[in-house]
């Protein structure tokens, strides 16, 4: 098979080094990729966003699958692209259709679906430029801290946690009234708080049957204890030390059976990947929300621990075969530390030269923001790298991803020192 695979991230590297172990893929492209993918694919310079450049390339290059990295493609409609048109139609997209992609595309979506479908979730109300007031008493009805989401796509970085009354109201007339996130902020989705710790369930479905992947956990705030800025991830692990039996049980029945089950209902295309980012609060799992594709840095620990092949399993997915193929897993623990470019998640510079990655040895690395430039790897981003290793427990894989980064070097290089603190 001839794939191409839409991102540029550490997760898209991931998928693509898993892809290229599959027998059945013949050649990988990569838009637009990374200079870790260009080593293993050929990376394709298109905006994964150009629809039209992408049928273009599709057509040419006789692309027998497209697999999409990241959400924006989902949410603006390529399965849908696809499907619809006469040359395209017989390739199949692996991502959700654009009313799927709605449950990351939007949180008040995402709630009423949960809603519906009867699938344990925090109490909520949404609330818009006009109702601003009313989302100020509605805040009064909480107990702190207050939750504070962006109903649209904001990078990640949409969703506020704030201990104050006073500030709460501040922010959401800043979100709705200042738009502090454009567009993604015109309505704001406040919900009550849980408190537990959380882990990330992820689930490949063909819109049928599903399979449910390794769990991970990740560490999102930039600094050590999880303190600072939200960021795209610091760091991942997998499988979650505390996800026992009996709430992977709980997971499956109440959260991914209904979830599946809500799509077909509610005759929703969607083959793919569904995240779902839980709470465990004191044994019950509860969704925080839903993403439409794998999670970064949380790919880059999930995918290197299956040992099925990953190809023959998006071929499942598109046949609507799921149910015929089986899902192996590596038994070891994956453990993933971000290295992030200085500043990041504000200001941070760009082109960096990237040294030691060819001295990594026993753990794998993922370019996350990298490109090459006059024969050199330099940062092109603020997530630059990824160090995946393997250990018997998540104590003996973090160690060693920290060993190995010990031998990488950029100016400004930054990464957490704590990843898995909280599970000691």
């Amino acid at each position: 098979m001839t794939i191409l695979l839409l991102g540029s991230g550490g997760r898209e590297h991931a998928l693509a080094w898993k892809m290229t172990q599959s027998p059945k893929c013949e050649k990988l492209f990569v838009a637009p990729g990374n200079a870790g993918t260009s080593d293993i694919a050929t990376n394709i310079d298109i905006n994964p966003l150009d629809f039209e450049a992408i049928k273009t390339f599709a057509i040419q290059e006789k692309i027998d699958m497209v697999v999409v990295g990241p959400e924006d493609p989902l949410v603006k409609g390529i399965f849908d692209f696809f499907a619809n048109d006469e040359q395209l139609k017989h390739i199949p997209v692996i991502g959700p259709s654009k009313l799927g992609a709605q449950l990351e595309g939007s949180k008040e979506f995402a709630k009423e679906f949960l809603v519906k479908h009867k699938i344990p979730t925090a109490a909520y109300d949404s609330f818009t430029k006009e109702t601003v007031e009313k989302g100020c008493k509605f805040l009064e009805t909480l107990e702190p801290p207050y939750v504070l989401k962006a109903d649209g796509l904001a990078a990640g970085k949409g969703v506020l946690i704030i201990h104050e009354l006073a500030e709460a109201k501040e922010e959401l007339r800043n979100m709705l009234i200042n738009e502090k996130f454009g567009a993604a902020s015109a309505k704001v989705v406040i919900e009550e708080f849980l408190n537990g710790i959380e882990l990330s369930c992820f689930v490949l479905t063909d819109g049928k049957n599903y399979k449910i992947l390794p769990t991970a956990k990740d560490y999102k705030r930039i600094g050590e204890g999880d303190s600072g800025l939200n960021t795209g991830g610091m760091g991942a692990i997998s499988p979650v030390p505390f996800a026992n039996e009996l709430l992977l049980e709980k997971i499956e029945t109440r959260i991914v059976k209904p979830t599946i089950d809500g799509l077909q209902k509610d005759g929703i295309p969607y083959k793919g990947f569904v995240f779902i980012g839980l709470i465990n609060v004191k044994g019950e799992p509860i969704v925080i929300e839903y993403n439409v594709r794998m999670g970064d840095p949380e790919t880059e620990v999930v995918i290197p621990r299956l040992k099925s092949d990953l190809v023959e399993l998006f071929q499942a997915v598109a046949d609507q075969k799921l149910d015929e193929v089986s899902l192996e897993i590596d038994q070891r623990t994956a453990a993933t530390i971000m290295v992030v470019s200085g500043g990041y998640p504000e200001d941070y510079e760009k082109g960096k030269v990237i040294s030691g990655v060819e001295n990594v040895s026993d753990s794998i690395v993922f370019h996350a923001g990298t490109k090459t430039e006059n024969g050199k790897v330099v940062s092109n981003g603020g997530r630059v790298l990824a160090v995946t290793s393997f250990g018997d427990n998540f104590e003996q894989a973090i160690k060693k991803s920290y060993q190995n980064i010990e031998k990488l070097s950029f100016d400004k290089m930054y990464f957490r020192k704590d990843i898995g603190f909280d599970l000691l």
